[in-house]
């Protein structure tokens, strides 16, 4: 076939690639920003898919509108969150900036008692205070002179604000029409996948599909329920701003092990201002009762419903977000399942060559090892395969047919029997 191919055959074959190979690029560039929000809205429309076919086929509302009111529930949920803990954080910002201006004007700045008696640092902490309290206007100056030099990062803050609510409203109009022509998008993508790959995607695909599922449910419903039971606790503690602190925590509490961060922080902060009860009351809810809920329901709903070791679905978390930013809480664990399936796959395909024997038995003290796949080549002596893998391992005085019992379903048949049944079964008999 190749030996036909003419130079101007070769010539268009190159072509073509090269233009396929730069078609690709300019269309990674084009949608390079999009991904990421593509990613979350599959993730988001994917999950509660069942939701939309509630209002699509049991209340029987057309593609769009049932589509339209998924998109507008995910939007509120996703929305009013974020909307009150912006207004909330604006409002802690402002009375701190407030606050901190009144101090130093009046020569009033001042910390715990904890804290400026802390070991090495304690000192320097107090030196510092009376330095700001000696002179209040040269203070105020230099505070006004450091918020302007650094009003650089302020900047870089709203950038990346603006683009995640850039992102997040590119996820909440691409979930749209996820859900309306999701069904028609994964036909094609298991379709054009199995003229690659083969019928095999099709297990590959589904692992996708409850991996993911798992994920989400498992990470999102334990940092709800770890967020909950916090702001109970900052309630109760008389902590400042519950409702933020709750929704801080939330967030915190999707990345593994992040939730006692949150809870410690403002256990300590308690203890600073002098609340030593009510400090150490939220450590111990923080102790006996949040953290428990980490350890309860991500491992059950994670690993009881893909099959999958907690610890892959861990390794995949953190390195999914190491790798892909927040994004990758789920993309890590999701990749690492494939990953999985195919091992599992080719274990399966091979179970008889792997875990053929080792060793074989020649006569009574000789042995040797066995091939794999193991054939009727040794020797006509071969007599059995054992767990001895060394010559002489059965001692005198042991039953070696015991040993050939233990493991005869291993045993090598009589090779004379063998050529006897064959005799006896020869046409020209």
């Amino acid at each position: 076939m190749i030996e036909n191919w003419t130079r101007e055959r070769v010539t268009q074959r190159v072509l073509t690639a090269t233009l396929l190979v730069i078609l690709f690029i300019l269309c990674f560039k084009v949608v390079q920003f999009f991904i990421v929000p593509a990613l979350w809205a599959a993730i988001l429309s994917y999950v509660t898919f069942p939701a939309y076919n509630f209002f699509h086929q049991k209340v029987r509302l057309s593609p769009n509108i049932s589509a339209g009111i998924m998109t507008v529930c995910i939007s509120l949920m996703l929305g009013v969150p974020v909307v009150l803990g912006l207004f909330v954080l604006q409002q802690e910002a402002v009375n701190l900036y407030s606050n901190l201006l009144y101090r130093i004007k009046v020569g009033y700045v001042d910390l715990p008692e904890e804290i400026k008696n802390i070991p090495v640092i304690g000192q320097q902490v107090k030196d510092i205070l009376w330095e700001i309290n000696k002179d209040p206007e040269a203070s105020l100056s230099a505070f006004r002179a450091w918020l302007q030099s650094h009003l650089y990062y302020g900047k870089v803050a709203l950038d990346v604000a603006l683009s995640t609510m850039a992102k997040m409203g590119m996820a909440l109009m691409t979930i749209f029409f996820f859900y309306r022509d999701g069904i028609s998008l994964i036909k094609q993508i298991r379709q054009a996948l199995r003229n690659i790959i083969g019928n095999r995607i099709d297990d590959y695909i589904d692992s996708v599909g409850s991996t993911t599922q798992a994920v989400v449910y498992g990470i999102g419903l334990t940092a709800l329920a770890q967020a909950i039971l916090a702001g109970i606790g900052y309630y109760f503690a008389g902590a400042p701003s519950p409702i933020l602190l709750t929704l801080m925590t939330f967030v915190v509490a999707l990345i593994p092990f992040g939730t006692p961060f949150a809870w410690m922080g403002v256990s300590i902060w308690l203890l600073t201002q002098g609340h030593t009860a009510e400090a150490i009351g939220l450590a111990l809810w923080g102790m006996l009762v949040i953290s428990w809920v980490d350890n309860l329901i991500r491992p059950i709903v994670i690993s009881g419903a893909t099959k999958i070791p907690f610890i892959i679905i861990f390794i995949g978390v953190l390195g999914g977000l190491t790798a892909f930013g927040f994004v990758g809480l789920f993309i890590g664990p999701v990749v690492l399942a494939i990953a999985l399936a195919v091992w599992r796959e080719w274990i399966n395909q091979h179970r008889n060559i792997i875990f053929a024997p080792c060793y074989a038995q020649l006569d009574e003290h000789q042995w040797k090892p066995a091939d794999r796949p193991m054939a009727l080549e040794i020797s006509p002596n071969v007599v059995t395969f054992s767990k001895y893998p060394f010559a002489d391992a059965p001692k005198d005085g042991t039953d070696k047919s015991d040993s050939a019992q233990e493991l005869k379903s291993c045993s090598v048949p009589d090779s004379s029997h063998n050529h006897k049944e064959d005799d006896n079964h020869r046409p020209d008999k």
